[in-house]
């Protein structure tokens, strides 16, 4: 089945050079299915290299999705035209009305900072406590796991002596456990961060089950007990180059960083490295929008409501 994206955005065309299949809204309305309403909050600052990574794997699944884009009102984006954001993304002022079956918060720049001193902290708040009755599931990524972890269950970040950059192996604790069916004992997945959280933390809260972990780059998958959160530390979307750019970028600003782990090729940053977690990305991907979005999400929205008020 499709995903169905805004007309004329500019990663569809890639999408279909990708064989993803994708439908414009025009079309979609057409078509006598109930689809999936995802809403992304997406705070990279490359949005639309984000889009394509999200989108890609949103699309490869057999359930038809709506996608709603969502930016910062408290925070000006310097990395995106202002006509992109117009024409592709919303405010929460505009959506808090509806309801949504599933939500991705993005990872973001700001990792370094206290959580309180983000300029748009407060509205990130605001989101996240508004999407406890609003959104059936929400994933997290990078920063955005941080934040759900501060802000959901008390467990605050700590900085990194140096950057935790490159393609690390992970476990699974739990493999019985649908968001990781299918995974293999051992996988890899990219990180790249300055901070993380205590596994021992995560381990003991009484409301917070630790999935997959790294011994070299710790904590990586937690899932709320009620299925409602899920915070990945890591950044599974990537693409192949997204690291070798990240790198070249610091390189050029001068910032003394070291080569990404087990990523380029003998460790050299002139060849080209190789995507070994997009099979695992794919996976996770397509079993969060199945077994927590899919398959607890209601029919409809209103008739939750209804449940509720008689309650």
């Amino acid at each position: 089945m499709p995903i169905n994206i805004p007309k004329n955005l500019p990663a569809g065309e890639h999408l279909r050079e990708e064989k993803i299949f994708v439908m414009e809204e025009d079309r979609a309305l057409t078509q006598q299915i109930r689809p999936l309403n995802i809403l992304i909050l997406n705070l990279m600052p490359e949005k639309e290299k984000t889009e394509l990574q999200l989108l890609r794997l949103l699309g490869n699944t057999p359930l038809q999705v709506n996608i709603t884009f969502l930016n910062t009102a408290t925070h000006e984006s310097k990395n995106v035209s202002k006509s992109h954001l117009q024409l592709f993304y919303t405010t929460f002022n505009q959506i808090r009305h509806r309801r949504y079956d599933g939500m991705i918060i993005t990872g973001a720049p700001v990792e370094k900072m206290a959580f309180e001193d983000v300029n748009y902290w407060q509205e990130i708040s605001e989101i996240m406590d508004w999407s406890k009755k609003n959104v059936t599931s929400v994933l997290h990524i990078c920063w955005g796991a941080q934040a759900a972890l501060y802000h959901h269950y008390g467990i605050g970040k700590v900085e990194l002596s140096a950057k935790c950059s490159g393609v690390y192996s992970h476990v699974i604790t739990d493999l019985t456990v649908d968001l990781v069916r299918g995974f293999s004992d051992l996988f890899t997945a990219p990180h790249s961060r300055y901070t993380s959280v205590s596994i021992d933390e995560v381990r003991n809260h009484p409301d917070l089950r630790l999935l997959s972990y790294s011994e070299d780059a710790g904590v990586f998958i937690v899932q709320s007990k009620d299925n409602k959160n899920i915070m990945i530390t890591g950044h599974l979307e990537y693409d192949a180059t997204t690291l070798a750019d990240e790198y070249s970028r610091d390189v050029e600003k001068g910032i003394d960083i070291e080569v990404p782990v087990n990523y380029f090729p003998n460790d050299d940053p002139a060849k080209e490295p190789m995507n070994t977690w997009r099979a695992h990305t794919h996976l996770l991907f397509s079993n969060w929008l199945n077994y927590y979005v899919y398959q607890e999400t209601p029919y409809e929205w209103d008739f939750v409501d209804e449940i509720e008020y008689h309650i």
